[in-house]
């Protein structure tokens, strides 16, 4: 039974579900040769520990300093060139999600907080109450979506309409809106996606078999 539980933990290791649970805000942004610490504030940074997994827009970091109400990251250069933290600027918002705990309630999907590719934003319309946002990205990297399958953008689970091989379309509703940096997106931004887990393994075992 020990045993068993040892596995299941490891298993759940720096697991998210992509139900942000806060907004950070960046305030500051330090070279460090090809790395770059991110300095974010936010209302749970004084509840963080040094070493802590913690999904940025999507992409897991390690906390590496506290401050007061702040805490602070490494991105290295391969994040940096596989995701849009690079973009970044001071006064930008970010989602934040802390790992899901083991006897948690799995709200969301499985999400590794393991960028697969950037997406771009397309087309942007509000929807009387609720807001749909289409992203392209490139499909040659072998990710899909499906038709009501999950998605994480920017570190958000959400849930994929209008599947074509290029794009695809969300629906947000007005509590998403709020308390996400959905707010803030524009046509042209880019956006961090990680694709389903159980798709990426079926596309990869089909691929195989063919």
């Amino acid at each position: 039974m020990v045993c068993e539980q040892k596995i299941i933990t490891c298993l759940l290791v720096e697991m998210f579900t992509g139900i942000i649970e806060k907004i950070g805000r960046v305030c500051d942004l330090r070279k460090d040769q090809d790395n770059l610490e991110i300095v974010i504030e936010s209302a749970i940074s004084n509840e963080l520990k040094i070493d802590q997994s913690v999904a940025h827009n999507g992409v897991c970091l390690t906390v590496v300093r506290l401050g007061e109400g702040t805490h602070t990251v490494t991105a290295i250069s391969e994040t940096l060139n596989k995701t849009n933290l690079a973009k970044l600027r001071i006064g930008d918002l970010l989602n934040l999600e802390r790992c899901m705990q083991v006897n948690g309630r799995l709200d969301g999907h499985i999400v590794q907080g393991h960028v697969d590719q950037t997406g771009i934003c397309i087309e942007l319309s509000e929807k009387n109450g609720s807001w749909e946002y289409t992203f392209s990205y490139d499909p040659s990297l072998g990710n899909i979506t499906v038709e009501k399958g999950s998605i994480c953008v920017n570190g958000i689970s959400l849930t994929v309409v209008n599947s074509k091989e290029n794009s695809f379309s969300v629906a947000i509703i007005p509590y998403t809106y709020e308390h996400t940096n959905m707010q803030n997106l524009k046509i042209g931004d880019m956006v961090n996606l990680e694709f389903d887990i159980i798709g990426k393994y079926i596309a990869r075992l089909t691929q195989k078999v063919l």
